[in-house]
């Protein structure tokens, strides 16, 4: 029996467990890479772990989220990520360079390494053939330092392309289509395994679109094969010998299969608030939009761009609309601009914005007041744009281009000519904004300004938890919704001060009532913790207090976050009894024995309900000591 592209890169790396499904493995980290709104974080719990030197093949420290520097905090937290990075071993990418998966694209990622990034759409590098996977900043800190990281063996469903996209059908609407079959649930502890005779015509940066955006779907990553096209893409960036070919044995076994003719698919669009509740472009012919934004780490490649910059040319930006481009990276911006489409995208009204994610995550450009909004990124959830009544949809930049000229969603296909643009044979490389360490970085000095608080530790767990709920909420929680980013991102390095804002959007009393309560319960629904890897949405709140977290299902990398900060992530067995409990019930856990039968006594109600949990030994011992970083430190002094 052969194996699957999945199985053969995680054998390669396996350190223990079996390859069976669900079951408990670690594997060996070759690469990491951070962002800066993850990085601080990460970085003071590397130091925290007391090792000289990152022990990876290759760790990146990059800086494309929090770059408005509106006072000192931002720029403080790049000069001590700068300076972090020299010191320990750590390639440093410069504001301005790029966002980091496609940057990370360009110019590391290598087919059959494994990544771990603190950002979600760390996948992004399964479109090269790496096995990339998104986590909390304290999992890629570990791995920095060494340590395997653990997950569940994950099942794997193989996507069987066939045909060949029709004119201004994009990747963008293949994985709108995998996302409209599978939902933003459907693929929690799964990997997405692209495979079938269409993969000749996708381009890396075309699978990079549909693995980027395969975080969405819940799951652990996707992957693309490295074949001939993927060895064409590393040619382009000067990085051939960085090429194997990669592919799944021809009798491979799969958990599921799903099949997709390219041939029949139609332009679409993610409509508010989830990826997932996926329409037709015809179905929305006519609405007025009042905003386009164009780039994030989905679809800022350069072919994205140049073919936006055609379809522009001659012709102008809607008098209605604001369009805003935000290329992928400094290489994207130079290439754009040597080849004459920067040019057509000023003339024909467009504001370029920096190489950043910037409006992806609430940092500038937000949409006006109940306003329409029109984006080629990775997420439409609520209030993500700054603006809490915007409706944002989520489409190709081949959409979002037409819909720029004509002030409303308008079928592609009948705009005219679909333009021809060829990813380019070679890039104009310029590095000169990628640090690399010194061999010796044992004089530098960190730079640490005063927005960047000492590192807040958990505590051990008692042998009863009791206190009260301190918030209901429903399904499809995001951390988002838990930790909201936007204006707040400079908050990062500074628990206390970020902690006062926890769930500020759902609820505004959430922070000063779990202080007050001295912590408590959170209640929630399915699929809780969805989206964004921000560790803090587990950081905060264990710094509230909050002692458990009560759902029906969890997202994996939250899971994995909660456990991190000793905070116990339990699921109701019986899904009903999650509408029994409300705000303010006083709840009682005994957990001396987290192997037994778990019951939460609700004293307020005189209920009972059965609550179970997935966690290995370790992870028990990790909630035990109060987190990861002080089980480290207890197994450090034993």
């Amino acid at each position: 029996m052969g194996l699957n592209l999945t199985q053969k890169i995680i054998k390669a790396h396996l350190i223990s467990g079996e390859m069976k499904p669900q079951s408990q493995i670690s594997i060996r980290i070759d690469q990491t890479l951070t962002q800066d709104a993850t990085g601080t974080m990460a970085y003071l719990q590397f130091e925290a772990l007391g090792v000289s030197r990152v022990k990876t093949e290759l760790s990146v420290s990059y800086v494309d989220h929090n770059t408005m520097q509106e006072d000192f905090k931002n720029p403080d937290d790049h000069e001590f990520l700068r300076t972090v990075a020299s010191k320990h071993g750590i390639v440093f990418s410069k504001p301005g360079n790029g966002i980091c998966h496609q940057v990370h694209l360009e110019r590391f990622g290598k087919p059959g390494k494994t990544l771990l990034g603190s950002d979600s759409h760390t996948p992004t590098g399964g479109g090269l053939g790496m096995l990339a996977i998104g986590a909390g900043g304290l999992d890629v800190a570990m791995a920095m330092a060494g340590s395997p990281y653990s997950l569940k063996m994950p099942g794997v469903v193989r996507v069987v392309l066939t045909g060949e996209l029709p004119a201004w059908v994009t990747a963008k609407d293949i994985i709108l289509e995998v996302l409209r079959r599978e939902t933003v649930k459907g693929g929690v502890d799964k990997v997405y395994e692209y495979s079938g005779p269409a993969l000749k015509t996708l381009t890396v940066p075309e699978r990079a679109t549909i693995t980027n955006m395969g975080a969405e779907l819940g799951a652990t990553c996707s992957v693309f094969p490295s074949d001939d096209v993927t060895l064409n893409f590393l040619k382009a960036q000067g990085r051939e010998k960085d090429w194997i070919r990669l592919e799944a044995d021809s009798d491979a076994i799969y958990d599921r299969e799903i099949q997709m003719d390219l041939s029949k698919l139609e332009p679409l669009a993610a409509c508010p608030h989830m990826p997932d509740q996926v329409k037709s472009i015809r179905e929305l012919e006519g609405l007025e939009v009042q905003q386009i934004a164009i780039g994030s780490c989905t679809n800022s490649s350069f072919v994205d761009i140049a073919r936006v910059a055609s379809i522009l040319d001659g012709r102008q930006v809607h008098p209605n609309v604001s369009l805003g481009i935000s290329p992928g990276s400094r290489q994207v911006l130079l290439n754009i601009a040597e080849k004459g489409y920067y040019q057509k995208l000023v003339k024909a009204g467009a504001r370029i914005l920096e190489c950043t994610c910037g409006p992806c995550i609430g940092q500038g450009f937000a949409p006006p007041t109940a306003g329409v909004s029109v984006r080629t990124f990775n997420r439409n959830f609520e209030k993500r744009s700054g603006t809490a009544d915007a409706k944002l949809y989520l489409v190709s930049p081949e959409v979002a281009a037409v819909a720029a000229i004509e002030g409303k969603f308008t079928d592609p296909r009948k705009f005219g000519n679909y333009p021809k643009v060829q990813m380019l044979e070679k890039f104009s490389i310029d590095d000169s904004m990628i640090i690399y360490p010194p061999a010796d970085g044992s004089k530098i000095t960190i730079k640490r300004g005063p927005n960047i608080a000492p590192l807040p530790l958990g505590k051990p767990m008692a042998s009863e938890l009791s206190g009260e709920t301190l918030i209901v909420v429903g399904d499809n929680i995001t951390t988002d919704h838990i930790m909201p980013a936007g204006k707040y991102l400079p908050l990062r390095s500074n628990v206390p001060e970020y902690a006062k804002h926890v769930f500020e959007g759902v609820d505004k009393e959430f922070a000063n009532r779990a202080k007050a309560k001295n912590g408590g319960f959170i209640i929630g629904g399915e699929n809780y913790g969805q989206g964004s890897s921000r560790e803090h949405a587990a950081l905060c709140p264990m710094y509230l207090g909050v002692k458990a977290v009560l759902v029906k299902t969890f997202a994996r990398i939250h899971l994995a976050n909660l456990v991190n900060f000793g905070i116990l992530p339990l699921t109701f067995k019986n899904a009903d009894d999650y509408s029994k409990i409300s705000l303010s019930d006083h709840l009682e856990i005994d957990v001396s024995n987290l192997n037994g039968k778990l019951t939460v006594k609700n004293q307020t109600k005189n209920q009972s309900y059965e609550v179970a949990h997935s966690l290995s030994d370790r992870e028990i011992e990790i909630i035990k000591s109060g987190g990861q970083l002080s089980y480290e430190k207890m197994k450090n002094n034993a």
